[in-house]
């Protein structure tokens, strides 16, 4: 039914007293996710939306039974508070913040690693599982719809629109991974398709990528000698030009490495049919399965 939140996921909301910790922290909590506590330094014993907070990760785990974790803290102080969710074994952790540092998210990957903690993020919108009512970040639930294909994607506003035309033709999913945009994100494209490969509800797969990096050729190598379930892709940024950053830090090119034709072409010998626009996403689904 869902890979990484499900029925039993139990929230802690990082950095729950600022503007958009609120804000999204009571919009989860109205879709349906069991937010259990939230978490600002020195602002333990208030209160938000009715959620408990406190001043540490270790208390609020201890206290409310907390298993995940989704940080809305400023950049300077997100390495510090993904660490601090990190030793507090709470996993997933979803890592909404954008602009942080390259050397920081690189220790954060490491140290997640070093405990077999799942990262999402950062840059990302979150994860969401609507048969389980479960969203940890900011996508707009009500877009989303229960089924059995599994979507990741580099890019949130593609997956909010190519979740919708799912939905309006009829097609659900049984979690969609935002992977997040920076060159350095913990979830890779590779090990979200092993997720959704273990998954027996997972009958199909969505692809969402866009240029820079090779993350979309190595899941290609992947699907090909593995996946025996229809995927289908969709790659951003065809047109952008080469050596031009487009949007997300990690969508950068260069030479003929990370363009959109060379990851079309890796996911077209790998048996995935790629969309030219996000619009044919449900028709080639709909063929596929």
């Amino acid at each position: 039914m869902a890979v990484l939140v499900d029925n039993d996921t139990r929230v802690i909301i990082q950095g729950i007293t600022g503007s958009q910790g609120t804000f999204h922290s009571q919009a989860m909590k109205e879709y349906g996710t069991r937010v259990v506590a939230g978490v600002t330094p020195g602002k333990g014993g208030q209160e938000v939306a009715g959620i408990p907070v406190y001043d540490t990760v270790a208390q609020a785990k201890e206290a409310e039974d907390a298993t995940a974790s989704v940080i809305f803290v400023p950049a300077r102080f997100a390495t510090d508070a993904a660490l601090e969710a990190i030793a507090a074994d709470l996993n997933p952790v979803v890592i909404i913040t954008e602009h942080v540092p390259v050397r920081d998210e690189m220790q954060v990957i490491h140290a997640a690693a070093r405990k077999g903690t799942t990262i999402i993020g950062p840059n990302t919108p979150g994860i969401i599982t609507p048969g389980a009512r479960q969203k940890l970040g900011i996508m707009p639930g009500h877009v989303f719809s229960a089924g059995d294909i599994g979507l990741m994607s580099r890019s949130g506003t593609l997956t909010y629109e190519i979740a919708a035309g799912m939905t309006d033709a009829g097609i659900g999913i049984t979690t969609a991974i935002g992977l997040g945009g920076d060159p350095c994100v913990g979830l890779t494209t590779l090990e979200a398709v092993k997720l959704f490969e273990k998954d027996k509800d997972t009958k199909g797969m969505v692809l969402v990528g866009e240029i820079g990096g090779d993350a979309e050729e190595r899941a290609a190598t992947y699907i090909k000698e593995h996946i025996d379930v229809p995927v289908v892709g969709f790659i951003a940024g065809r047109t952008a030009p080469p050596g031009k950053r487009m949007g997300h830090a990690g969508a950068i090119i260069s030479g003929g490495a990370g363009t959109a034709a060379s990851k079309i072409e890796a996911l077209n010998s790998a048996g995935v049919e790629v969309a030219r626009k996000p619009s044919d996403i449900a028709r080639l689904l709909k063929e596929a399965m």
